[in-house]
């Protein structure tokens, strides 16, 4: 009740500064229309501008993921159910590097923003030297996976399964991370299409490459899970080949030095460092802890966990795409703040709560309502047998995911506000004292000490995301993110130009 009592609040009120500076609620404030919500500046409109392309592009991400679980569901239960805790690790291992290349976007933004444009390019390189760095980090725990997978104490078959998903996951990690520093040059203009387009070229190779693989068609040994992580390598690699040649276009060296400002500049490397990495390892412990909530989950078995993993699966689908709107109010707030207009910052995120809201309750009613639309897509070509015995527990795990998909709009909306102005060091203790006070320790003791069963997990899981949202919401009314800032102090060479509506290519 308290959540939609907030929600309620972002609808009908309108935010103002006390004389103190404070953040007040008032119903005096002037009651604008939709029409002027819509077109004003920083508005529906504009935050839609941005937001479109990324929501489509995270997506193709979502149904990349999605086919990737289907047809591994359709191969064999020991596969899917492996696949999750294997790729959460390596993705939750890949965060603390995306999260720091990626952080790019932010840099970009408040650079465009103050017309400070020769920094842009300089500063996505120094995003791709992380992803290097990433790269061959993820690459020197490949000989460890067998002694991780052993004692995490699962299966046999799906132990094996895991072990090799995740090694060859690990090649895929520079191409993945040097990608979203890259799409910062994009997105952080306000550019989004140019992302949209290239995620939806690797969905579509990684797609027709698990077809490929994972069945053996074509000519190609059948090579199940092995298919699936090579397909996702491949995919990754061309994504990143791609962005490198939009990013050679002579107009943008010219105006960005995108391919003049290669070299590695030191001072702009720690910058990014110091406001990025508390953003990776967030991301990190985010990933980390809701990977070891799996594993823990994990213990119940192979038919508790493929549920567990189709469930989430099947949320990706509403979560991933309101990233795409939470980038977005990262753009405008950073944009905002280049420019020194706290205000606009201020309208974008409301316009992007509003957005989300509506988009994940809708996601909810499904969930809730109809669990066997999506689950009839799992059932299609698996063994019928098997899967009578995971519908029930997936049909319940949604009933959760239903829940909890609301209160990930705090989540989305107000820590993307806060990192758009640079307060990540916040982000990243609030998320590691709510994982392991909220999520590892209680799942702990109640998977593994107690024997609890399955819905007291998800239980675990809903309350901590409830938490974590309120977390980032009060945080963002306390207002300290508008005095913010991640590029340094310096005269710009336009700040009185007005931010029109995000460029369109």
């Amino acid at each position: 009740m308290a959540y939609l009592s907030t929600m309620s609040k972002l609808y009908t009120f309108n935010f103002h500064q006390s004389s103190k500076g404070g953040i007040l609620l008032s119903s005096e404030q002037k009651v604008w229309s939709l029409s002027d919500r819509w077109n004003r500046e920083n508005g529906y409109r504009q935050v839609l501008s941005i937001a479109f392309p990324l929501v489509l592009s995270m997506g193709s991400v979502a149904i990349m993921l999605f086919v990737d679980r289907m047809f591994l569901t359709w191969h064999s239960a020991e596969a899917v159910a492996a696949s999750m805790p294997a790729g959460m690790l390596n993705f939750a291992l890949m965060t603390l590097f995306m999260g720091t290349a990626g952080y790019t976007s932010t840099f970009v933004a408040q650079y465009h923003g103050a017309g400070r444009h020769d920094r842009i390019g300089p500063t996505v390189w120094q995003g791709i030297y992380i992803a290097m760095i990433g790269g061959a980090a993820l690459l020197a725990l490949v000989p460890f996976a067998g002694i991780f997978f052993r004692f995490i104490g699962h299966d046999v078959a799906i132990r094996e399964n895991e072990i090799v998903y995740f090694r060859l996951l690990c090649f895929g990690a520079m191409p993945f991370v040097a990608s979203a520093a890259v799409a910062g040059f994009f997105s952080g203009r306000g550019r989004a299409w140019p992302v949209m387009w290239v995620n939806v070229l690797a969905t579509s190779i990684n797609a027709l490459m698990d077809y490929v693989l994972i069945f053996g068609h074509w000519g190609f040994p059948e090579l199940g899970i092995k298919g699936a992580a090579i397909a996702t390598v491949i995919s990754s690699s061309v994504g990143f080949i791609v962005y490198l040649a939009l990013l050679s276009r002579r107009a943008d060296n010219t105006q960005y030095r995108t391919i003049s400002g290669w070299r590695f500049d030191q001072a702009l490397f720690r910058r990014l460092v110091r406001f990025g990495l508390p953003n990776g390892l967030q991301f990190f412990i985010d990933m980390i802890g809701f990977t070891v909530f799996i594993l823990f989950m994990g213990r119940l078995g192979t038919v508790p966990l493929a549920a567990i993993n189709i469930a989430m699966n099947i949320n990706i689908l509403a979560f991933l795409p309101m990233i795409g709107v939470g980038i977005a109010i990262s753009v405008l707030v950073g944009q905002s703040l280049g420019r020194d207009r706290p205000d606009l910052a201020e309208r974008s995120v409301y316009a992007g709560a509003h957005i989300c809201f509506i988009y994940m309750a809708t996601a909810a009613a499904l969930y809730w309502f109809v669990p066997g639309v999506f689950l009839s897509i799992f059932s299609a070509q698996a063994d019928a047998e098997s899967f009578d015995e995971i519908r029930p527990i997936a049909i319940a795990a949604l009933r959760f995911v239903a829940v909890f998909s609301l209160f990930d709009t705090l989540n989305i909306v107000f820590s993307s506000a806060l990192k758009g102005a640079g307060d990540t060091r916040y982000i990243m203790f609030m998320a590691l004292l709510v994982s392991v006070v909220g999520l590892v320790i209680p799942s702990y003791v109640a998977m593994v000490l107690l024997d609890a069963d399955i819905a007291v997990g998800w239980g675990i899981l809903t309350v901590y995301i409830i938490v974590l949202g309120f977390a980032f919401l009060f945080r963002y009314l306390g207002g300290q993110w508008k005095t913010m800032r991640v590029i340094e102090e310096s005269a710009p060479t336009s700040t009185e130009a007005p931010l029109e509506q995000a460029e369109v290519d």
